[in-house]
């Protein structure tokens, strides 16, 4: 078994010829070497390997067949397991699995089944990088990845790891990032070829479950959950490049995912470097609002009014200027995602992440804390979340900002109990854990409808109030604010329902 550790960067084909250009690969042109490559990558239809975080691969160099089999993990997107064997032909040798991560999988029904999924047709050109504390291979790939009837153009940059510390690695990844429009991707060529195959390539990505280390401290289990909140940020840019609302949204949950788990883990992270990150983080996330906030006005106000008054004085007017600010919202986004400032904070926090300076505190209480349990960091966390939640007790004795803070607090305490679900197991904790979540789900839904309505009144205002607006439209706007302020009242009750459940739910980490 050897250990692989690489980070990739994606970018356009077009973008290669000025990679080529770049001063450092100019001095190293020389020691450059090139090869073509094709990988069939294999699985059951089942998918049983990608749902075991499992690749199995034969890659043809010429005549040779070398066999890999490589581990993902989802708490460590750098590092991965890697087994690699010469085979004599084009097919699996599962002889090879013995003593690897695949070996468990095997049988006789799994080697009945299992077959070509897709294969990729790579033109690579390898760099290599030394000085006396460290060792990089850069490798350009562009290519294909195809199935039998259909291809899609694959171009990227490898930055391996062969000796030293990654932060040499970060460091040549800025220096191309700087010159070319390139991202870091945290997608191997295997989950592209199964999206492309299962034609998700730019759908909106959900959140995964997160599965903790075993025996993770605080500092594992951090890393882990933010790992996983940057791959649901990252795996959204596609979908916000096409101007999909619901890849905007699903950016947005990221965002707010990883900065919630910033705050969970807050007193691990004072120093500057992750201050800074927290800002650029908040920045992303308020560039999306104006395009979510007009989605959500759009899906449950706009569209349900048309239907009913389509032919109101002034309606299609109004109708049609929303349907342009969502659409100049959404283009915003997309440029937005396509700025060098956002391919930055992509490649930052990822390098924050590994190499950062929280990972070695200077002082003692944060190296002590740094160091528990998780079982125990969590616990203590839910707990003190827990209490600025239930201390509240009327919402409607509320105004908008204490309500605010308060949905805050309920997400808050949602997103720790999705981080830390796993590590309580017994049948009355997952009890709990269910019935928690459940009712902060309701009661978030809550105090979010309230906040929406008093973001569409304030926009419909606006509108209404515009010297350009006629009567005709200035009274089809207040139409609409009149029918979003009536559901103030059953916004309120069913937060307050929410709320009064909540408060007699044993919390399941006790």
């Amino acid at each position: 078994m050897a250990k692989e550790c690489e980070l990739k960067l994606a970018l356009a084909p077009s973008a290669v010829s000025a990679l080529a250009k770049l001063p450092f690969l100019q001095s190293l042109k020389a020691y450059s070497k090139r090869t073509r490559e094709v990988s069939v990558y294999f699985d059951t239809d089942q998918r049983t390997l990608q749902k075991s975080g499992l690749i199995l691969r034969v890659r043809r160099i010429r005549k040779r067949y070398i066999q890999t089999i490589k581990a993902t993990r989802n708490s460590d997107p750098i590092e991965r397991d890697e087994w690699e064997n010469e085979i004599a032909a084009g097919t699996p040798d599962l002889t090879y699995a013995s003593g690897t991560l695949l070996e468990p999988v095997v049988s006789k029904k799994f080697q009945k089944q299992l077959a070509p999924v897709f294969e990729t047709r790579i033109s690579r050109t390898l760099y290599s990088f030394a000085d006396e504390s460290s060792e990089v291979a850069l490798t350009i790939d562009r290519g294909t990845v195809e199935t039998a009837t259909h291809s899609m153009p694959i171009c990227e940059i490898e930055l391996e790891l062969k000796r030293g510390s990654m932060a040499k690695v970060f460091e040549l990844a800025r220096e191309i990032a700087k010159s070319i429009p390139a991202r870091v991707s945290l997608e191997t060529k295997s989950e592209q070829g199964y999206h492309f195959v299962d034609g998700e390539m730019h759908a909106a990505l959900k959140a995964d479950s997160i599965k903790l280390p075993a025996r993770a401290t605080a500092i594992a289990a951090f890393r882990a959950i933010s790992v996983s909140c940057l791959r649901q940020i990252l795996g959204n840019e596609a979908a916000v490049i096409k101007r999909d609302p619901d890849g905007v949204h699903q950016m947005r949950v990221g965002l707010r995912r990883l900065r919630s788990a910033m705050s969970l883990f807050g007193e691990l992270l004072t120093d500057a470097e992750s201050k800074a990150i927290k800002g650029e983080l908040k920045w992303a996330n308020g560039q999306l609002t104006p395009a979510r906030e007009l989605d959500v006005l759009h899906e449950r106000v706009l569209d349900p009014t048309k239907r009913r008054r389509r032919h109101l004085d002034g309606f299609p007017s109004l109708s049609q200027e929303l349907v342009e600010k969502r659409a100049a919202a959404l283009t915003h986004a997309r440029d937005m995602i396509e700025s060098e400032r956002f391919r930055a904070i992509g490649l930052n926090v990822l390098a924050w992440l590994e190499v950062g300076q929280w990972n070695s505190p200077s002082d003692d209480l944060r190296c002590v804390r740094g160091q528990l349990p998780i079982e125990i960091f969590a616990s203590e966390e839910l707990e003190r979340r827990w209490h600025k939640i239930i201390k509240k007790k009327k919402l409607d004795r509320l105004d908008a900002k204490p309500r605010h803070r308060l949905r805050i607090q309920a997400k808050k305490v949602r997103y720790a109990s999705e981080f830390f679900g796993e590590l309580f197991t017994e049948k009355q904790q997952v009890k709990r854990r269910k019935k928690m979540l459940a009712t902060l789900e309701r009661l978030q839904d809550a105090l979010g409808d309230l906040n929406d309505i008093a973001v569409h009144q304030e926009i419909m205002s606006a509108m209404g109030l515009n010297r350009r607006a006629s009567s005709k439209r200035a009274f089809a706007a207040g139409l609409l604010s009149g029918l979003e302020n009536a559901r103030v009242g059953f916004a309120m009750k069913a937060g307050q329902k929410a709320f009064d459940r909540l408060e007699k739910i044993d919390p399941y980490w006790h």
